[in-house]
């Protein structure tokens, strides 16, 4: 993946060709795009630890909610973020701290590993993968102890777990 670097010395991710999930004031427009997800699994650690470092947008955390069709408290929860401070980064147009950072682009990199999976199939039929992830992630699962994915979206490992139970998914072993 080519990386692209502003005028501030950010990296930028190529612009995609998908139509905005819905436009958020202040927030740069390419993390508006629906295939945002897509091209943050795709992309390379380096680039991914410079985002992290520089902070991702707190504002995409309203893209997510929208694009996930969850509520943005229920978002909140599942990350593990306080949400008096991020609401206050999102009033002042602030980039989330590493930490933050972090959770929010793994979790957005999740959502990209379903629709890369989708992609990868050959499916010819329109299948919402975020709409599927969505009710995925509130489901108990056998493989988790009866738990849900959501309860593991506020570490590392968790989602790392999580990322292993898609790709068992996409094979055909059993999950």
């Amino acid at each position: 993946m080519s990386r692209t670097v502003g005028r501030s010395g950010k990296v930028v991710l190529p612009a995609a060709r998908a139509p905005a999930a819905k436009p958020q004031e202040g927030l740069p427009p390419i993390w508006c795009k629906q295939d945002q997800a897509l091209k943050l699994y795709r992309a390379g650690v380096i680039e991914r630890m410079t985002l992290v470092k520089t902070g991702v947008p707190s504002r995409y955390i309203r893209v997510l909610s929208n694009v996930l069709k969850l509520p943005v408290e229920k978002l909140y929860r599942t990350l593990g973020l306080v949400r008096p401070t991020v609401d206050r980064k999102m009033r002042l147009s602030r980039r989330l701290n590493p930490d933050e950072s972090e959770r929010v682009l793994g979790f957005a990199r999740l959502l990209g590993q379903a629709q890369s999976l989708v992609e990868e199939s050959g499916s010819t039929k329109v299948f919402d993968a975020a709409g599927w992830m969505s009710a995925w992630l509130y489901q108990p699962l056998a493989a988790l102890d009866g738990k849900s994915p959501a309860k593991f979206m506020d570490t590392v490992d968790g989602r790392a777990l999580i990322s292993d139970l898609l790709s068992q998914q996409q094979s055909g072993a059993y999950a």
